[in-house]
């Protein structure tokens, strides 16, 4: 009887050794397949949420997706090897999206900003950020940007140029007498072009390229009034994104070294926009 329970002891310990070497094996596996980067290379296929809302970064033009950042994603899916596959969400509805792991990481791009760095992980910046007014052409009650003061302007809800302007008009004796939010920036540019505001508050290099192509409509009030920050891609902090930021990291920093970068700020801005490699310290 002796015998047979220490035998019995003996099998259901090798058994347990076993069942706890295939539940590591099964965790180390989980963790390896959970990986971002890993599995969208199994895949073959990058998933990234946007919203096509966005000139220049990303718009619709003649019913296809256009802008820099589908150039720019088309250097890194090259560089992974892999196919890129943008999901278009109204902008409030994008970082919720990545927290819910509907998509791998996320192209805005948004500025980066001290809350945002809190949260999420961000690329090496790709352009220039800082906040600036957008007018009707030939608006003269309006030449720099304190002149919106009293009167009626807007913004994009969830944006960090939203909250630069509610900064900037806490400044302003009197305030602006409204600021209106939209779902979009395309849903304020038809309200300013209609009179039914006056100014919209959003970053440079986006209102910049929307007076080139629309000169007759629309003009840049000089200077811009926000703090110097940077536009930058998104991912989670988890730890199963690190392998994919660190990868989208080298490839912007490779494009920034040879002149992939630059050239692409100068067909879509105008010009080139010297940014860090890295924001360690967000200014907003």
């Amino acid at each position: 009887m002796m015998q047979l329970t220490r035998r019995s002891a003996v099998t259901r310990l090798a058994g347990l050794a076993a069942l706890g070497v295939a539940a590591t094996m099964s965790f180390s596996g989980l963790a390896k397949a959970e990986d971002v980067l890993a599995k969208a290379k199994a895949k073959g296929e990058l998933t990234v949420g946007t919203e096509l809302q966005f000139a220049p970064f990303d718009f619709v033009e003649d019913g296809k997706q256009a802008g820099m950042n589908k150039e720019i994603f088309a250097e890194i899916g090259k560089e992974l090897g892999v196919k890129i596959t943008f999901l278009d969400l109204p902008w409030p509805s994008v970082l919720p999206g990545l927290e819910a792991g509907k998509f791998d990481m996320v192209a805005g791009p948004a500025t980066i900003t001290k809350a945002r760095m809190e949260r999420y992980r961000f690329s090496s910046p790709i352009a220039n950020a800082t906040v600036a007014i957008l007018k009707k052409k030939g608006d003269t009650s309006i030449t720099k940007p304190e002149d919106i003061a009293g009167k009626k302007v807007g913004s994009a809800k969830a944006t960090a140029q939203l909250a630069q302007l509610q900064e900037f008009a806490k400044t302003l004796n009197p305030p602006p007498s409204a600021i209106q939010e939209y779902v979009d920036f395309s849903q304020s540019y038809a309200d300013l072009g209609a009179g039914r505001i006056v100014a919209v508050a959003n970053s440079l290099p986006n209102i910049a390229f929307l007076a080139k192509t629309k000169p007759d409509v629309f003009e840049v009030v000089q200077p811009p009034f926000g703090k110097p920050v940077y536009f930058g891609y998104i991912g989670t902090k988890a730890e199963d994104a690190k392998s994919l930021m660190d990868a989208v990291d080298a490839i912007i920093i490779k494009m920034k070294h040879d002149g992939r970068l630059a050239a692409l700020q100068k067909k879509w801005f105008g010009t080139e926009m010297e940014t860090p490699d890295q924001v360690t310290e967000a200014s907003f």
